[in-house]
């Protein structure tokens, strides 16, 4: 069985926070969502998104993979759905990763947008997923250089994110957990603004709790300005 710990921060500059995440460890699901489309738009695509998620495969008799892809592509519909009926929501939108357990330490990941998931495992962090967003899909392929990319206009545009297009482009991956591995969930305003050394040297520290794990990045991304929202959520297998 897996365990979960999790926190969330409007970060150094925003006064509101468009990050959702919700922890469900007796259904094994795992959900993180950052908003777009403004305050009001952001906040209620990434809350619709995840609950949709969360109620979808909760109703589910039968929770693998298959039904997690379905339960993102349902959320995909209703924030669009949403968006189109209030015109003050219009252009709302939302990555999402999820997470959820299939088997005893197997969990499949769906993943939509920029938002990421990691394995810290034997000291060393490893993304999972890869973001869709116009440096990875675009600037990456053209060959342009990482300092480039780094001040590119383009470098914050997403390639996709739930509830913008009625077809819904998810990636997804199956990963299996060991005792002592931690996977990460975050925003960009943490993976965005930290170095993967500060990430493992957080991560592998034996005196910190979890929920001490969680507020040392929330706070090393502080540190670095954290001009965004900013989630994390530790998922590990139960001692």
């Amino acid at each position: 069985m897996l365990e979960a710990f999790a926190l969330t921060d409007p970060g150094r500059v925003r006064s509101s926070n468009q990050d959702y995440f919700r922890l469900l460890p007796e259904l094994g699901l795992f959900l993180l969502a950052d908003g777009m489309g403004g305050a009001r738009g952001g906040e209620r695509a990434s809350s619709l998104a995840v609950e949709c998620v969360a109620e979808t495969l909760g109703k589910s008799s039968h929770r693998d993979a298959a039904a997690l892809l379905g339960a993102v592509e349902d959320a995909n519909l209703k924030v669009l759905a949403e968006a189109t009926m209030d015109p003050r929501l219009e252009g709302m939108g939302t990555t999402l990763v999820a997470v959820l357990e299939t088997s005893e330490h197997d969990v499949a990941i769906a993943s939509v947008g920029d938002s990421r998931a990691y394995i810290f495992k034997n000291g060393a962090v490893r993304a999972i997923t890869e973001d869709q967003t116009w440096v990875q899909e675009v600037g990456r392929p053209l060959g342009l250089d990482e300092a480039s990319l780094k001040t590119h206009p383009m470098r914050h545009v997403l390639t996709m994110a739930v509830g913008v297009a009625a077809a819904v482009r998810i990636r997804y991956y199956a990963l299996e957990l060991a005792q002592g591995d931690i996977m990460l969930l975050c925003s960009d305003g943490l993976h965005g603004v930290i170095a993967k050394e500060a990430i493992e040297a957080i991560l592998g520290s034996s005196e910190a709790t979890m929920d001490r794990k969680c507020r040392n990045l929330i706070e090393a991304a502080h540190n670095n300005g954290s001009p965004d929202n900013v989630t994390v959520v530790l998922i590990r297998v139960k001692p």
